[in-house]
Order: C-alpha cells, then structure tokens, then sequence
C-alpha cells in the first residue's frame, strides 16, 4: 500500500482545452489547485476579479482511492485502480460554473492488488483514506471521493464518522445508487463487504447509521443478501421501480430518507447504469436504472443542504468504450460540485 498524500503538484490528468483566464472561459483544470498536508491549496487562488473563488469560499476537495484489491477478493474484473485518473481525465475540461467554490485536489492514497497468496493491504489503505477523508471533511464543505472498486464505501464511511461532522446523536445516512447491496459476509473485506462493515460499526456508537439504496437488481441479490438487508433495517428501490416514468415517485423517495437523518453520504457505483450508458464497470447491469433518473436522485442528494462526503466507484477504464462511463461519470460529480448546497435554507 502506497500513499501519494500529501500532494504537491497536480496530476497531468487536469490538462484540457482553454479558451481563455477570464470567468465565462474557466474549466476546471484552470481552477483546480494541489493540496497540501492540511489540504488546502498549495497555490493561491485567483484574484476575485477573475472569477476564480478565494480563501473563505466554499470549498470541495477531491481524493482519488486507487485500489481494486476489493473487487480481486469479490471475484470481479479488476482496472477500477486506473479509475481516478480517468475521472480526473473526463471532468478536467468540464466547464467551472460560477459559485462553485475552490476545488482541492488532494492525490490518491493507493492499494497494491494482491493475490490469493499474498492479498493487497487493502485494510491498511481503507484506514489511511478514512484518516484523510475525515481530515478534508474538517477542513472543507464538501469531499469527493474518485474510486476505485466499492470497497471506497468503508473507508468513506469511516473517514466521514470520524469527523467532526459527526457527535453524539448525529444522525447519519448512506444513500447508495447501486445494483447491489455490497452486504455480502465474507472472511476478508471486499467490494461486496462495505455496508455490512459499516452497519456492524454503528452498533453500539455513539452515532445513529441508516442505508438506504436505489438500484437494486432481485436478479443480481440472492436471497440471503435481501434477508440480511431487511435484519439490518436497510430500505431500498428496485431498478424496475426506478425507470424514468418513476422519476418524480423516486424524488420523494430519496427526499423522504434525507429528511430523517442530519448527515448525508452519497456513494454512487456506476454499475447501477444501463451497460450502454456504463459499459466500464466490473458487473456491467443488463437493465440498470436511466442516467436521468441518477442524475435526479444525485441533484436531491447534493441540494439537500446535508451532503458532507461523496464518492463514486467502479470505474474500469480498461473496460470502457469511447469513455462513455467516464463522461457520465464526471457529468455527475460536476453536479453534485457545482450544484452543492451546505444549509438547507439556500435552496430557493
């Protein structure tokens, strides 16, 4: 396990067209700024007239986990390591909307894939990314997690419980776009492991813990993970309950389940798309859930005033084509960044 915090310079990944250093021009690789072992930002940012946001504005921070070492123990097609520098790849000409606030990024904490011998540190890597994680979340609105395979999940939990977010009482929720439930019992952690993980965390805590998922496949779930998903008090939305015809019931799903608990965390694996939306990923969906349909439950998410932490996963470049997953992927977290509210009360 390798870590590459704290960063000092950029990833070559934020490279992209310009058109020009004035307001209506910027992109995010023109904004986007190395953080350093405090993560703030190592360079000072633009002069307010240029439109770039200053120190005491908003701020997201950005952490790559580049590990698979979870989806190799879940018996998936590994490559979701390579998956933040394709995100940073696919939002780096994305354009910088006003209001969005400073963008830190911090690197990539990194998990060497193992073998069935000899299997990667990924323990020792989901500690060091919940030890960054919480550390960001301290010192910024909103963090954003680029994965890596869903085995991000536990450590961004970790990272976001172990920060001052969370006190005594606090109510935390997890909202999961995915086809799956990830509740799987297994003798090491896995992809397949991280909210079983976490709600067994949650026991006893000073802290209160919800799940609740949008995506799930019955196809893809066998019984025993619905069955552990009903004793752990997990709610869910099928993906045939979550077509674009549904869009508005699934709203006030998503609304209904924020609106019970203080602190949210949105995790989004992208196998929870169509395969000809989201062929990149290590368990492409042979239904999936429609792009506007994520896209809605992400903006509900992320205007809710009570996202603190994010991250999207499963990202395999490898398997991509023509960086489709990329590109909705990004246009995602462009959302959830550019769209972000930190108190409920700005929502008009």
């Amino acid at each position: 396990m390798t870590s590459e915090l704290p960063s000092s310079s950029l990833s070559p990944a934020w490279t992209g067209r310009t058109d020009g250093d004035t307001p209506e021009h910027l992109r995010w690789h023109q904004v986007v700024r190395p953080a350093d072992g405090r993560g703030e930002p190592t360079t000072p940012q633009r002069d307010p007239g240029a439109g770039a946001p200053t120190s005491g504005a908003r701020s997201t921070a950005l952490i790559g986990f580049a590990s698979d070492e979870g989806v190799r123990r879940n018996h998936g097609r590994v490559g979701a390591e390579d998956g933040p520098e394709a995100l940073r790849g696919a939002l780096a000409s994305l354009a910088y909307l006003e209001g969005t606030g400073a963008l830190v990024d911090a690197g990539d904490v990194s998990v060497d894939r193992g073998d069935d011998d000899a299997p990667g540190e990924l323990e020792a890597g989901q500690a060091e990314l919940g030890t960054v994680v919480s550390g960001l979340l301290n010192a910024h609105d909103l963090a954003v997690v680029l994965g890596g395979g869903h085995e991000t999940a536990y450590a961004s939990i970790t990272g976001l419980t172990g920060s001052t977010r969370v006190a005594a009482g606090t109510r935390v929720g997890i909202l999961n776009l995915d086809a799956h439930f990830d509740l799987r019992e297994a003798p090491r952690p896995s992809s397949g492991t991280p909210f079983l993980q976490a709600l067994r965390d949650a026991e006893g805590a000073e802290h209160q813990l919800s799940y609740a998922v949008v995506g799930i496949s019955e196809a893809n779930n066998t019984r025993a993970l619905f069955d552990t998903a009903r004793e752990r008090g997990v709610t869910w939305v099928t993906d045939e309950q979550a077509q674009t015809a549904d869009v508005t019931g699934v709203r006030r799903w998503v609304r209904s389940f924020i609106n019970a608990v203080d602190v949210l965390y949105l995790t989004i694996d992208l196998d929870v798309l169509p395969a000809a939306v989201a062929p990149g990923v290590s368990a492409p969906a042979g239904f999936g859930v429609p792009y506007e349909v994520i896209h809605a439950c992400a903006l509900e998410a992320t205007q809710s005033g009570k996202l603190a932490l994010a991250d999207v996963v499963e990202l395999n470049p490898a398997l991509d084509v023509d960086g489709r997953t990329a590109k909705a992927a990004a246009r995602l977290i462009h959302t959830i960044v550019s769209r972000h509210r930190t108190d409920a009360s700005l929502l008009a």
